[in-house]
Order: C-alpha cells, then sequence, then structure tokens
C-alpha cells in the first residue's frame, strides 16, 4: 500500500494517465462482460427451451422469444437462408463488446510498461543529479514504476479471460440457433 502512495506522490502527469487509463479499461473491461454475460445467458438459456420444445414435439416452430421467431414470422416457408441470416445477426448482437475486451487485453500491458518505462526513465534522471547512488536508493524507486506493468497485467487477465467466456458462450448460442434451424428445416422436409 505504502508503494502506491509513493507511487502517487512521486509520480509524473505520464505515470496519472497511464493508470487513469488502466483504470478506465478495468472499468470497461467488468462492464462489458456483466452486461454480455447477462444477455447472454439469458438468450442460451431461451434457446434451450425453445430447442427443447421442437425435439420434444411441443411446437412445430420457435418460440415466440426465440431469436429465430422474429425472421421465421416474416416468411410464408422457412428456408436455409433466411435461418442463417437470423443466426448471423443473433449472434453479431449477442457478441458487442468483445472485440473490445480483445483490445484491451492486448493493449494493457504495453500501456503499463509505458508508464513502467517513463517511471524508470524519471528514476534516473533524479538520480543523475545526486553525487551518488546505492541499491537502497533505486530499487524502491525501480519497484514503483512497476506498479504500472503490474497493473497492465491485471487488467490484460481479466479482459482476455472474460474475452474467452464469452466467447464460449456466443458458440453455445450459435449452436442452439444452428439446433432449431435445423430441425426445423428437417421439419419442412417431412412436409412436402
Amino acid at each position: 500500500m505504502e508503494a502506491f502512495l509513493n507511487y502517487f506522490t512521486n509520480g509524473s502527469a505520464i505515470t496519472f494517465i497511464v493508470l487513469l487509463w488502466l483504470s478506465i479499461y478495468f472499468v470497461a473491461t467488468f462492464w462489458v462482460f456483466l452486461d454480455r454475460f447477462a444477455i447472454l445467458n439469458a438468450r442460451i438459456s431461451s434457446e434451450a427451451n425453445s430447442l427443447k420444445a421442437l425435439y420434444t414435439g411441443q411446437s412445430k416452430s420457435v418460440a415466440k422469444n426465440s431469436l429465430i421467431f422474429t425472421y421465421l414470422s416474416r416468411v410464408n416457408e422457412p428456408n436455409k437462408a433466411i435461418l442463417e441470416a437470423a443466426s448471423s445477426d443473433a449472434i453479431r448482437v449477442s457478441t458487442k463488446g468483445l472485440t473490445w475486451l480483445s483490445i484491451i487485453a492486448s493493449t494493457s500491458p504495453f500501456i503499463g510498461l509505458f508508464g513502467t518505462v517513463i517511471g524508470i526513465l524519471e528514476t534516473f534522471s533524479m538520480l543523475g543529479g545526486k553525487s551518488s547512488a546505492s541499491l537502497s536508493v533505486i530499487a524502491p524507486a525501480i519497484s514503483e514504476a512497476l506498479i504500472a506493468t503490474a497493473a497492465g497485467i491485471a487488467v490484460a487477465i481479466f479482459a482476455y479471460t472474460f474475452h474467452l467466456i464469452l466467447k464460449r458462450k456466443a458458440y453455445e448460442l450459435s449452436s442452439l440457433l444452428s439446433s432449431q434451424s435445423e430441425v426445423i428445416l428437417s421439419q419442412e422436409d417431412k412436409e412436402k
């Protein structure tokens, strides 16, 4: 905790900007994850129920709360093209924000490293004016500079992990939509 206080009292404007930037990244990471996770879970649940009704014969079409329903209600006869368009659109809308998680995961370590480099440059600049510099003077200053790298790596870990979790959820949603499409098309083929 003392290192953080020293970092803020001795840091330059660039180090504050780096930590502010990483803080914004951190908040955005959690916001995107929580928002998309809730949306994907709700959609997976409704599509799983719709698919179950199709499989068990309780329904001849998808449920009204299915993402495919809007598309199917606009055509007289379901076809592969309309079902693929419905699935693509549903996945595109459901996975908004994943690109941001990827960007945050890949850039935050570099932003943290930039903050560390600036901190080390400031340390050596400050020590250049002194007649002697020992390890007891240099080590604390460099450890304070490394806080930015640690913060960048921490943000990247969360962003990358959340990206993978959401990507898996999107795959589950895609599989459910695809399965429903196949069942609907097979029912149409039987009726012909």
